[in-house]
Parts: C-alpha cells; sequence; structure tokens
C-alpha cells in the first residue's frame, strides 16, 4: 500500500481569468508562488516531525512542476516529471473562457458538459481516455514506491479523477469534489482499491486558495 499526497499546482493568471487551460503550459502567478512555499514550509515541518515524504511526482506541465520544484527543495527532493499526470486535454476549448465556450465552440462546449465519458471533444481527450491515462499514472507510481509516501502534483481534473475513483463515483456523475490550489489530498492505493483518508486541506496555505474548474 501507498500514500498519496496529492496536491493540485498553485494558482496561475488563468484560474484567476477563468479561462481553460489543459495541456496550455501556463506560470504560476504571485499569489501561486506563494501558495507553493507555503506548501513547502508545511512539508518540511511535517517531514521533520511526524510524516516522511520519500518521493515527489509532478506532471510536465510548468504550473504544476513549479510548485512541485518549490514545495519539495525544503525535504531535499527533485521532483520525477510524468506526462501521465497532466491535465486533461481539452482540444478547441482550450485558451477559452469559459463563458466564451457556447459562443466561440458550441458543439465541443456541449460535448464538455454532457459528461459523457466517450464524448469526442475536438482535438481533446475523451473523459473516458483521461481517467484511463490518471489512474494508470498513479498506479505505477504506487507500484514503484511501495509502503512509502509520495507527494504528486497534478491539476485539478486529475484530482477530480482520483477522488471518483476512490470514492467509486462514476464519471458521469456531477462533479463533488473540492479542487483547491495548492491543496493536500491524500489517498491509499492498494491493489485491493483506493482509499481516501483526507481531502481539500488548504489550512497550511496563509492565504486560503479559490477554487475554479480552469484545473
Amino acid at each position: 500500500m501507498t500514500e498519496i499526497w496529492l496536491v493540485r499546482h498553485g494558482e496561475t493568471p488563468w484560474n484567476v481569468e477563468k479561462r481553460i487551460q489543459g495541456w496550455e503550459d501556463i506560470p504560476l502567478n504571485e499569489n501561486g508562488e506563494k501558495q507553493a512555499y507555503a506548501l513547502g514550509e508545511y512539508l518540511a515541518r511535517t517531514h521533520s516531525t511526524d510524516q516522511k515524504i520519500d518521493a515527489v511526482y509532478a506532471s510536465d506541465l510548468q504550473r504544476a512542476h513549479r510548485t512541485a520544484k518549490i514545495a519539495s527543495e525544503p525535504i531535499g527532493l527533485e521532483p520525477i516529471l510524468h506526462k501521465g499526470l497532466r491535465e486533461r486535454h481539452f482540444g478547441v476549448l482550450q485558451n477559452l473562457l469559459y463563458d466564451e465556450m457556447d459562443q466561440h465552440q458550441p458543439v465541443a462546449a456541449m460535448a464538455w458538459r454532457s459528461r459523457n465519458p466517450t464524448a469526442i471533444v475536438e482535438g481533446g481527450e475523451t473523459l473516458e481516455f483521461f481517467h484511463h491515462r490518471v489512474i494508470t499514472a498513479i498506479n505505477e507510481i504506487a507500484a514503484n514506491h511501495p509502503n512509502q509516501v509520495v507527494l504528486v502534483v497534478s491539476h485539478g481534473g486529475a484530482l477530480d479523477i482520483v477522488w471518483r475513483y476512490a470514492n467509486q463515483v462514476g464519471l458521469s456523475e456531477p462533479r463533488q469534489a473540492s479542487l483547491l490550489n495548492a491543496s493536500i489530498n491524500r489517498v491509499h492505493v492498494a491493489n485491493d482499491g483506493w482509499k481516501m483518508l483526507e481531502w481539500g486541506r488548504v489550512d497550511h496555505l496563509n492565504k486560503p486558495a479559490g477554487e475554479d474548474l480552469s484545473a
């Protein structure tokens, strides 16, 4: 069994604008950097007094990689990049504001909102494919670190997939999980199933992170 500490990247300018990021490589904003440093300070305290982090993984998109780099430096670890931890590719919806989707890409917007796992968003990944990619990546990381604690820095969409899988909630159901920037979300990953330990923790941040869906 492996304990995964899954963290959403720090805030970006597009999070604030509510613009769809997907695979667009957007940097952290000033608040996102502060969130990453606050996370690192918390990990340093925890690492030395309570819970040792054995490894750090991150999506290779810079908002996740940068968050992981800042947060893991105080505990002397270097993030291992894993493309399987990327956000969902939203195809033609990327770069658009959420309230612009229907105007500019009505067919793709309808497919995205349907939560049909096999619905195709032009140029992007189906929800079903994204789900498989994320779960495969987490299981692979867990297999590489049995009986260890691993920090994984990823994206809002990936957090949602993990929450659903651990709680056995279908992809077509409305989103229920909080997806907070720089939040800590703990899951036990084992061959016989996943178990949720903690979700949406942000008390380690100096300023509470805001929630949005732009991931």
